[in-house]
């Protein structure tokens, strides 16, 4: 069985006992959180939202908080002779999926 969830405008497909990362949530680490946004759940038979699944919930685990990846951006202006170089790292939250409730 699994579900597709939206969480911070991205689309995850999910089944119990993944661990999934998503931007920060506001969860201490060790705490459960519900996700209410279940856009499809597959099993026996396949329940389609419209656009979400009515009474459908995924408990979850917040298992840590960290820093993503690095990304850097570079502009450049080649007659003015400009250069700028930022780099940004995102935070990111960890949670192991624990049920889908249809």
């Amino acid at each position: 069985m699994y579900a597709i969830v939206e969480t911070s405008g991205t689309q995850i497909q999910v089944a119990e006992g993944d661990e999934i990362t998503v931007d920060r949530v506001s969860a201490e680490v060790g705490t459960t959180i519900e996700l209410s946004n279940v856009l499809l759940i597959s099993g026996d038979d396949v329940q389609i939202g419209a656009p979400y699944v009515d009474g459908a919930s995924i408990e979850a685990e917040v298992v840590d908080h960290l820093l993503g990846d690095k990304v850097e951006t570079f502009k450049y202006t080649r007659a003015r002779r400009y250069r700028n170089s930022v780099g940004f790292r995102a935070r990111q939250s960890v949670l192991k999926i624990q049920s889908i409730k249809a």
